[in-house]
């Protein structure tokens, strides 16, 4: 049976405190129908069971909303095997393939509060073919290809061997071609069962078959990338196909994705990334990748404060988390409103950036407005342009931070966000330039446009608009080239930043040996921040951090 729904407010405190008593009770693991959400409220420190209504192998889908609770996958046992959303992550969707005996849990934080759990849908699977078999180009794999080709026992301890090496020196595999160059072999050691084996992450943008080499249990992938490249990756197993559209099985990879198991290096660095193989991301940087100097804590730096409020709008019907953020020991002189408020919480510390570049003089001393999204769903239909959403923020959002005492004149207002909130934060500050006067876009979502148009809607608007008192930060990476005949984000960056400063507006142009990644957009954040809140300072130069990335073009 599923847990039904209690609202708070229709009970009185007694009543409250004997329901969350009840529901503290350990349950047996309840049924978890698609369509069929379950909803209620928990206790502090709850837990609740589902067992998916589905065969294992199909590969389940859904969304999750519960602040301060976890969602994870456990064994029959009991045993974790999987953290699907974490704690403050929500509301967010998730996608797992459902294996013999495994169960749905929800456990609450310290605090009682409702949750909302709901399994959109199941795909069975389908076939899939293995990746074909190439020469690798890696003098290493070559040397070890050589070794199989001869056969004897000599094979089986040249593989063994090469584990052990790269145990020791981690991988991926970098060999350097040139000062500037490296080839860089991402590698899996599959199992006999192995099928196939994708790249989450790849420079090229797709999700790149890994091939295996030969009589052996390695995979591999290989690229040749500047020195100064910077990504996180996942390596996904034998990645279900099912029988959906394409974008289904484009998806399906977020089901098996999972740190490389050799490589210790993890994004974002907490602790609770180590939790299990499946938390965060796989860190590349070769030598040269762009230092980014503002995320690492400094404990001599002071530290404002964070407070989490609930924002309801009217406009669009809905209510969301918004995070506020105040400097520590002074006025706020600057204003940074943020888009994703849980990505640039959780894996961007954005507060710690902030109170970093303020330290050292870069910035002045700015707070942070931070905006959820009030479902994974809203976030397609909000931050596209969206004449609704503007409203949202122009009647509802900015003239409550005003009453926070934290509004700023427009010019020492910035707007960010990243993919579709870097296209939000253009289109905010075209249709409302009196709050904003800066826009500091990461990968900004510019092919964008509404169904039946040719893409690159907001440059036509922008191209057909009186010029604002608006000043741009435009960055994105050389790793997000178009595909498949499709505008890509680097393509579309370069155009609007053509488009703008054909109209007369200042835009500081970046790009890097990057993808669409958060671990590149926290140095970013950083960079565009001094750009727009102080562009003296940024014109100076900021050594390598901000200055080594071949810009496209100049302010």
């Amino acid at each position: 049976m599923i847990p039904l729904p209690i609202a708070p407010q229709a009970l009185p405190a007694r009543a409250l405190l004997i329901a969350c008593a009840a529901l503290a009770l350990p349950a047996a693991a309840a049924d978890l129908a698609v369509g069929q959400p379950a909803q209620g409220l928990l206790a502090p420190s709850q837990t609740l069971r589902w067992q998916v209504q589905a065969p294992p192998g199909h590969v389940a889908q859904g969304d999750f909303d519960g602040p301060g609770a976890v969602l994870d996958v456990i064994g029959a046992d009991g045993r974790h095997l999987r953290r699907l959303v974490d704690a403050d992550s929500s509301p967010q969707g998730f996608t797992w393939q459902v294996q013999p005996g495994q169960q749905l849990q929800v456990r609450a934080g310290p605090q009682a509060g409702p949750y909302a759990l709901h399994l959109r849908r199941t795909l069975a699977p389908a076939t899939d073919s293995p990746a074909s078999a190439a020469p690798p180009e890696s003098p290493r794999l070559r040397a070890l290809a050589r070794t199989l080709a001869e056969g004897g026992t000599n094979a089986a301890e040249a593989v063994a061997a090469f584990w052990q090496e790269r145990a020791r020196q981690g991988t991926p595999l970098v060999e350097p071609l040139s000062e500037h160059e490296s080839l860089v072999t991402f590698l899996w050691r599959g199992t006999p069962a192995t099928q196939s084996v994708r790249l989450f992450g790849s420079p090229s943008g797709d999700h790149d078959p890994l091939r295996q080499l030969p009589g052996s249990d390695v995979w591999w992938t290989s690229f040749r990338m500047p020195a100064s490249a910077r990504l996180s990756y996942r390596l996904a197993p034998d990645v279900p196909r099912v029988q959906g559209s394409a974008s289904d099985n484009r998806r399906m990879i977020l089901a098996t994705a999972q740190r490389d198991p050799l490589n210790p290096r993890a994004f974002p660095a907490r602790a609770d990334t180590q939790l299990d193989a499946f938390q965060g991301h796989s860190v590349l940087e070769l030598p040269q990748a762009p230092p980014q100097p503002w995320v690492t804590p400094r404990p001599d730096v002071a530290q404002g404060t964070l407070t989490r409020h609930e924002v309801s709008s009217r406009i669009l019907g809905n209510q969301r988390p918004v995070w506020l953020y105040r400097p520590a020991n002074a006025e706020p002189q600057a204003l940074l409103v943020l888009f994703d408020a849980h990505a640039y919480l959780q894996d961007v510390p954005t507060p710690r950036i902030v109170d970093n570049l303020v330290a050292d003089g870069l910035i002045p001393p700015t707070a942070v407005v931070l905006i959820a999204n009030p479902s994974p769903e809203a976030r397609g239909t909000e931050l596209p342009p969206n004449p609704q959403f503007a409203r949202f923020l122009d009647e509802e959002l900015m003239p409550w931070v005003r009453t926070q005492g934290l509004a700023r004149p427009a010019a020492s207002t910035v707007i960010a966000g990243s993919s579709y909130g870097g296209l939000a934060s253009a289109y905010a500050a075209l249709q409302l330039p009196h709050w904003f006067g800066g826009v500091l876009s990461l990968s900004g979502s510019y092919w964008w446009a509404p169904p039946g148009e040719i893409p690159g809607y907001l440059q036509r608007a922008y191209a057909a608009a009186p010029q604002r008192p608006v000043r741009f930060y435009l960055d994105a990476g050389r790793y997000e080239a178009a595909r498949a005949g499709q505008d890509g984000i680097l393509e579309t960056n370069r155009h609007l930043g053509d488009v703008l400063r054909a109209k007369g507006y200042a835009v500081t142009q970046r790009e890097h040996a990057t993808g669409h990644d958060y671990l590149h957009w926290q140095g970013a954040l950083g960079c565009g921040l001094v750009a727009l809140l102080n562009p003296a300072r940024f014109a100076q130069g900021l050594g390598k951090a901000c200055d080594s990335s071949n810009p496209a073009s100049a302010m």
